[in-house]
């Protein structure tokens, strides 16, 4: 059994993996498509396409809105119908593009065969160019633009590359899926990003119950020429956080406000090193990412992962995967864990869409909230080593001065705490406001120190 975990906290809920043995199918594109244009972190990207315009698969239609931003091309060939507000799955309106999808004629230049491609030759500059203009993303959960976070600020110096393949949220297996069958893929993607930053030490991180996924990627690493390692872990919630694995694989942590550059550490999801693969070696845009259908409510022959495109309606695959189960007491995008709720099936997948998960009523109801009783249990089980019912009580008492110095910021919105206290105090949803509003005055101290010192050059 693997004993390298992280060292504060962490939860032990059930796998639930009951998708596991599914392959991966191939979804046949819908008559229309719906392409947001906020499905990566930072500044949305500005359609550079008309109503009108006839797209091909792989073309670009939006471009970076911003240094943190992401291109954005079409996931099918057609014409675009309209460009304006559409409610993504949290209900909010955002600017899609819309395309009535009429075949599937890929731009010239995309290497659409099977044949591995091992040889890097591009230069590291060529390579993050490659993995901007193909719009690579984090696939992980948070969407970063990849080739900014492949590319560290001067005088930092990345010691380490730690690929995620823990996916340690119950019932998601799609990272599962693709390590056992795009496995030499993702080792190649994982030398790519190992070459742009310097060569160092890259390590794919993987949870002990995922032996096959362990077994694959070992093999793959020892039939290519690269110098990587294969780490079993400890299953423990939430191991595939970012500062969780990189304190399990470099017994290092990231301090307070820190990223994980700050320690030498750069992670990436098992996805994101496909994507990578895809982009530099083939020539493919990000358009395409696997995604696990299941639940407690559906039967084993209803569970699926699909390889989707980007533009997809949420109902669409919905209906494909045999309709919602009438069971389903709550509809989820991503874990149980982390995941939201779909407010909107009608909503289109992005890049990070990782789940349409459906859960019994009983298994979603809460417990009736009484008052705390003082055990800890939220703060034994805090992977942040936050004091959860600390910063309830500061909440409730909107004390937001206590929330910043008691680091409300820092929480990772594991849930954790809410799974472990015996009171059914809904303490993720109260400290995530409370992150909020510690961020909201972080960010207003930050604007008024920049506006200060502006004033000062006039």
């Amino acid at each position: 059994m693997a004993k390298i975990t992280f060292s504060i906290g962490g939860v032990h809920p059930d796998d639930a993996k009951l998708s596991r043995g599914c392959a991966i199918e191939v979804l046949p594109l819908p008559q229309t498509m719906y392409v947001s244009m906020a499905q990566h972190l930072g500044a949305p990207a500005k359609p550079i396409v008309a109503v009108g315009d006839k797209v091909k698969t792989g073309q670009v239609i939006a471009e970076p809105g911003g240094f943190i931003s992401a291109f954005v091309h079409s996931p099918a060939s057609g014409t675009v119908k309209s460009i304006g507000p559409r409610k993504d799955l949290a209900g909010n309106n955002v600017t899609h593009i819309e395309i009535a999808v009429e075949g599937d004629e890929w731009v010239e230049g995309v290497d659409l065969s099977d044949t591995l491609v091992t040889e890097i030759q591009e230069d590291r500059q060529a390579i993050l160019d490659r993995i901007k203009a193909c719009g690579v993303v984090g696939l992980g959960g948070a969407t970063f633009p990849t080739h900014v976070k492949l590319n560290p600020a001067p005088g930092s110096v990345a010691e380490c590359l730690i690929l995620n393949g823990a996916e340690c949220e119950p019932y998601l297996t799609s990272d599962f899926r693709i390590m056992l069958e795009r496995t030499k893929e993702i080792v190649v993607g994982a030398a790519i990003m190992q070459k742009v930053l310097g060569g160092c030490r890259t390590v794919i991180g993987i949870e002990e119950n995922k032996p096959e996924a362990i077994e694959a990627m070992k093999k793959a690493v020892a039939e290519l020429p690269y110098k990587i390692e294969v780490l079993p872990l400890k299953k423990k919630y939430p191991q595939g956080g970012e500062k969780q694995l990189i304190q399990a694989v470099m017994h290092r942590e990231v301090g307070s406000g820190g990223l994980p550059i700050s320690v030498g550490a750069v992670v990436q999801n098992v996805a994101t090193s496909l994507a990578v693969y895809e982009a530099v070696q083939k020539n493919k845009p990000l358009i395409t990412n696997v995604l696990t259908v299941t639940g407690n409510c559906l039967p084993v022959e209803k569970q699926h992962n699909y390889l989707f495109r980007i533009g997809m309606p949420l109902s669409y695959i919905a209906e494909y995967a045999g309709g919602v189960p009438e069971a389903a007491g709550k509809l989820i995008s991503g874990g149980p864990m982390m995941g939201r709720a779909i407010a909107n099936l009608d909503a289109a997948t992005v890049k990070g869409s990782s789940s349409i998960l459906y859960l019994s009523a009983e298994s979603t109801k809460r417990g009736q909230e009484s008052l705390c009783i003082r055990c800890g249990r939220c703060s034994d089980a805090c992977p942040m080593g936050l004091e959860p019912f600390l910063l309830h009580r500061l909440y409730k008492a909107g004390d937001v001065d206590g929330l910043e110095a008691n680091a409300a910021q820092d929480c990772i919105e594991c849930g954790c705490c809410l799974y472990s206290c015996p009171a059914y105090i809904p303490l993720l949803d109260r400290v995530r406001q409370a992150k909020g509003m510690a961020m909201a005055a972080i960010r207003a101290r930050a604007a008024a120190k920049q506006a200060a010192k502006e004033s000062k050059t006039k």
